[in-house]
């Protein structure tokens, strides 16, 4: 990693990871449609997706077998975008408390 390290350099190290070691969500983008996978935590079975502009979701398989077209159910208090923001601050707090460097 580079002596100063930022968000977007952390979320881009977190992309070369395989699926399954990845620890931050990213976005993703087919037919139109842009989600925010969440990472699979050690005891789920699939991963979720939420879409980027509302507070819904669906599974992760779903999302890569149908795209757009998946079944998307409501979620009471998330979406996409305030997933991301949420992993951004935390890692910017972390920058700031030095456990980055």
């Amino acid at each position: 990693m580079p002596a100063i390290i930022d968000v977007d350099q952390i979320f881009l190290e977190d992309r070369e990871h395989s699926l399954s070691e990845r620890t931050l969500p990213w976005e993703e983008s087919r037919d139109g449609m842009t989600v925010v996978v969440e990472p699979k935590p050690h005891w789920a079975e699939d991963m979720r997706v939420f879409r980027l502009d509302a507070r819904e979701y669906c599974r992760y398989a779903e999302w890569t077998a149908h795209g757009a077209r998946a079944r998307f159910f409501g979620h009471i208090d998330t979406s996409g975008d305030d997933l991301m923001m949420k992993a951004r601050a935390m890692i910017a707090r972390e920058i700031a408390d030095g456990l980055w460097s």
